[in-house]
């Protein structure tokens, strides 16, 4: 193999090692971050959907509230009518979200629970709203039915909130580990990065400085005194060869040039 082709081999590992370092790096970190995204992507989605029921559920009863307690009619004004709708649609939105995002032990008997309890709620809200339910069945009745569907909510809301502080200790526990696997894996390719920058110029220069002794021997075996002094491998090769070919009589055709 000529040297010109050994030097680019040499260059060529090295640059395998820092690509294969930076790559490697690249890799955990983003997959580090995914994983720690996914994770906590479902019970946080639950959180929303459960705060959002919540405040639903406080705009119909509000609304349904209005009409108890509104001496003048025990029907719904427009505004408390819209008021309802609206909130009834935004329940019912998240909760068929939140049926497709169960992730937790035991989350989806309460999702269960929740979705019995607002078919009964929403019954009585209907008996109210126009004028068919009466103060005792608001106070017997939706109020606890109510009370029924807060707690629902609020054990999803808790059940994913322990998730997520419980994964994001393990998170962290796996986000150690992977940081050690990486300092190990960019310790062994520091090393070997020194160890073949420190080894392959070394086989260079023990290659040259074999070939400039071999000359100089050459010279003094045919009789040439070498009176080179210096450390330079290539220029002692270069002037033992012109001493030679003065010797042999050969004349320099071409300037030598390193």
């Amino acid at each position: 193999m000529v040297l010109k082709a050994k030097l680019s081999m040499g260059l060529g590992v090295l640059f395998l090692i820092i690509f294969a370092l930076a790559f490697f790096c690249s890799y955990y970190v983003d997959k580090l971050s995914d994983e720690a995204d996914n994770i906590l992507k479902d019970n946080y989605d639950s959180i929303v959907y459960s705060r959002n029921m919540i405040s639903a559920l406080d705009d119909m009863r509000t609304s349904i509230s209005s009409s108890i307690f509104n001496p003048d009619s025990k029907k719904l004004t427009d505004y408390h009518s819209q008021l309802f709708e609206a909130g009834r649609i935004e329940f019912e939105k998240n909760l068929k979200a939140e049926k497709g995002n169960i992730t937790e032990i035991h989350e989806k008997e309460y999702v269960d629970a929740l979705n019995g309890d607002y078919n009964i709620y929403l019954n009585l809200c209907e008996q109210i709203k126009k004028g068919a339910g009466s103060t005792s069945m608001y106070f017997n009745e939706a109020l606890p039915c109510y009370e029924r569907l807060k707690q629902s909510i609020r054990n999803i809301n808790d059940l994913n909130m322990q998730a997520v502080v419980r994964k994001s200790r393990i998170t962290k526990d796996e986000s150690a580990h992977t940081i050690n696997y990486m300092a190990v894996t960019v310790s062994l390719c520091i090393m070997l990065a020194f160890g073949y920058f420190w080894y392959f110029p070394f086989y260079i220069s023990n290659t040259i400085s074999y070939l400039a002794n071999r000359m100089t021997k050459l010279l003094e075996k045919i009789g040439i005194a070498s009176d080179i002094e210096t450390n330079d491998e290539t220029y002692i090769i270069l002037q033992s060869i012109k001493q030679l070919e003065k010797k042999l009589g050969v004349e320099e055709t071409e300037k030598d040039t390193l």
